[in-house]
């Protein structure tokens, strides 16, 4: 067992120091782009400032015989862009891939500087972040980094599932954990091509009247990521990292997107991927609190004083619990101010 005053340590000679905290970076949406696909990546430098997190993709939806050439452009993309308050991050390809190793070679020396965030996919366990935790820490003492790279897991299988909480706090780096859902899907064996989302087979039927079961009973669709986002936003907030939901693959269907993120926001994510630019303003809208919420939110931390005892509000018990859960509105639109102009004549 690692000593407990060590977990702050770093793991190699000249690397920085580890983050005792995890900065709260308002990222509601980590847009996705194909570093190797020229066009999409000459829109980049138009989408800083639009997009909290922009993130070169470098896993699937990259051809194999791409990879060299996103990561390459990855770097040039990197060097030639000023990213401003958006957050820089990367997915690289998965540690049983044989491309996995030259993406960190090569990325930390070049833009470890600019890049915030590194994600790794179907991670299963501790030593997944472990492997990836000392590789990063070396490179970081050899380009004398000042600060460390995060890390940021991808659950997309069952043992990610059964070990999300180890998972959370397996360093230091841990930044968030994000939904795989298509690659969980698939390692848990369900029954659907979806990439996230609902399915109209998994439901719940009300019960026939007068025992009549042909009837017509209204059915209920169910979420089928519900047990595990909130296995993993508990995960997260046990550790102090950030959890969100993954990607929406039906771009056409921006009514079920909305929906499905803004259930996700509601059970405690801080922002979800974004496939299209019209997921971008999706995820803006959802995962920024709404201007009531956040006058409320101030009337009750304002009406509660020091924030002990109980009052009433419009014949509603508020007490300190309720200042707690308010505290996350108004705190969550302060953050979202530094970055967001366009919310400050909402929110103020």
């Amino acid at each position: 067992m690692r000593n407990p005053k060590a977990f702050f340590r770093p793991l190699a000679v000249g690397a920085p120091d580890p983050l005792r905290e995890i900065p709260f970076r308002p990222s509601r949406m980590i847009h996705f782009f194909d570093p190797s696909n020229e066009r999409m990546a000459a829109k980049v430098p138009d989408m800083v400032g639009k997009a909290d997190v922009l993130l070169g993709n470098l896993e699937d939806a990259v051809q194999s015989d791409r990879k060299e050439a996103a990561r390459a452009g990855l770097v040039r993309i990197a060097q030639a862009t000023d990213f401003g308050p958006t957050q820089l991050w990367t997915r690289v390809n998965s540690l049983d891939s044989p491309w996995v190793l030259d993406d960190l070679v090569t990325l930390i020396p070049e833009i470890g500087h600019k890049l915030d965030v590194v994600m790794i996919p179907k991670v299963e366990g501790v030593e997944d972040i472990h492997y990836v935790d000392r590789i990063l820490a070396q490179l970081e003492a050899r380009a004398r980094l000042p600060r460390p790279v995060l890390i940021h897991a991808i659950l997309e299988t069952a043992a990610g599932v059964a070990n999300v909480d180890e998972i959370a706090m397996a360093s230091p780096r841990m930044q968030g954990i994000s939904l795989g859902p298509a690659d969980l899907a698939a390692s848990r064996r369900m029954k659907t091509t979806r990439v996230g989302g609902g399915h109209p087979g998994y439901l719940v039927r009300a019960d026939p009247v007068d025992g009549n079961i042909d009837g017509e009973r209204p059915a209920f669709q169910q979420d089928l990521w519900h047990y595990t986002v909130s296995r993993m936003v508990d995960a997260c907030a046990a550790a102090g990292i950030l959890p969100y939901y993954g990607p929406f693959g039906d771009i056409a269907d921006v009514v079920a997107c909305e929906d499905q993120f803004r259930n996700a926001f509601l059970l405690g994510c801080v922002g979800a991927w974004s496939l299209h630019p019209k997921q971008i303003e999706i995820a803006k809208r959802v995962f920024s609190p709404s201007a009531e919420d956040v006058r409320w939110a101030r009337r009750v931390i304002e009406a509660m004083g020091d924030g002990t005892g109980a009052v009433m509000i419009d014949g509603k018990m508020q007490d300190d619990a309720t200042v707690k859960q308010c505290k996350v509105i108004v705190d969550l639109a302060e953050a979202l101010l530094e970055i967001d102009p366009d919310l400050a004549e909402q929110y103020r």
